[in-house]
């Protein structure tokens, strides 16, 4: 990895430029770290007060600090190069440039500008406009405190039953969030994760999720009648009239507000994780609905959707960045899911079905 000798003041000074810091503070509780942000602009806290307020505590010690810096897109004349997209996914998505300590993260299509290091961890460019990539950000660093405490990174959902976590993957659109939201219609079902979810074997597996919402998109919201609200009723109606695949292939993300949907004691912790759940199903099949405990080191092609790259903010405590063509360790991912019970869903698509059979099979092992 080729590294610069631009040093991490030279350029977070250029990030910071001339504005002034407010002195009002936010303290995030993320997990067992605690993360204090701070900005040159009132209304991006209060955005981000609102978003994290399920975290929110009062000052205390903390473990790092998020400067947030709203301002025009930072003029940077570094030579960044492209961080590859995961499969299936296309366009430039993340540029990067790598410095003594640290990496600098420009966002392709907002021009937003990331310093990620031990020590500098900036944002900075229109936050006010972007401030879902904000967030991100804020939780890449609780991340980066996951992996580099043993956690290992999935591609999953996550939600916690009877104080038992249970993972939910899926191939690409196979509903691993419309099954979790499903599953949350039960008020005894507490969200854990949406997106990004960790596991770890320390005395027994556990699982633990970040702040992040669902981001969701129209083919989960106009089948849960808990979230049609989301859409005003017009476009809903359009969009049932939709054939089924060109629904659910549509990408226009909604934000899920689970305090406010659900209720703010509907997010949980850390957990034993109990069972993985991984989504093979599909819409055209004509296969009824099938659940299998499989073994993933006989069925490794089901890693796929559950492995997940740490992506390039990820830091270790040496301070190494991951490089942009890293592979994926498959042999971590069964160490610990061989202690887990692995359900594979096959056949058609039927939510329904699944959730019957979760509450009746699955999650009753658990009791």
């Amino acid at each position: 990895m080729i590294t610069s000798n631009t040093s991490l003041q030279t350029v977070s000074a250029e990030l910071i430029q001339n504005y002034t810091l407010l002195e009002r503070t936010l303290y995030l509780q993320c997990g067992k770290s605690v993360i204090q942000l701070q900005s040159n602009s009132s209304p991006l806290l209060d955005e981000l007060a609102h978003y994290f307020r399920h975290i929110t505590i009062a000052p205390t010690a903390v473990d790092m600090t998020v400067i947030t810096i709203d301002c025009p897109e930072p003029n940077l004349k570094y030579p960044f190069q492209n961080w590859p997209r995961e499969a299936g996914k296309k366009g430039r998505k993340d540029v990067f440039y790598n410095i003594e300590g640290g990496r600098l993260i420009r966002k392709f299509r907002t021009g937003m500008v990331f310093l990620q290091s031990e020590t500098q961890r900036i944002a900075a460019g229109p936050c006010l406009e972007n401030t879902n990539q904000v967030i991100n950000f804020i939780n890449n660093q609780h991340m980066n405190w996951l992996q580099q405490h043993h956690w290992l990174i999935c591609h999953a959902a996550g939600v916690v039953y009877n104080n038992k976590a249970y993972a939910i993957a899926a191939f690409s659109g196979g509903g691993k969030s419309t099954f979790m939201l499903r599953l949350m219609d039960n008020e005894n079902i507490n969200f854990l994760s949406n997106d990004r979810l960790f596991i770890r074997d320390e005395n027994g597996v556990e699982a633990e999720g970040i702040a992040k919402l669902p981001r969701i998109n129209p083919g989960t919201i106009v089948t849960n009648p808990r979230l049609q609200g989301l859409i005003p009723e017009k476009s809903r109606e359009q969009l049932l009239k939709l054939p089924q695949q060109q629904l659910w292939d549509l990408e226009q993300k909604y934000d899920v507000d689970i305090v406010s949907i659900y209720g703010k004691d509907r997010i949980a912790t850390a957990k034993p994780l109990q069972a993985f759940i991984v989504l093979n199903w599909q819409h055209n099949s004509k296969q009824t609905c099938q659940v299998t405990q499989v073994d993933l080191n006989n069925r490794r092609d089901l890693l796929a959707p559950i492995m997940k790259s740490p992506g390039p903010f990820y830091q270790n405590k040496a301070g190494h960045f991951l490089t942009e063509n890293a592979k994926l360790n498959e042999q971590n991912y069964l160490d610990i899911l061989s202690k887990v019970r692995v359900y594979e869903v096959s056949g058609k698509v039927d939510f329904a079905a699944l959730q019957s059979y979760f509450q009746q099979n699955i999650s009753i092992e658990a009791e």
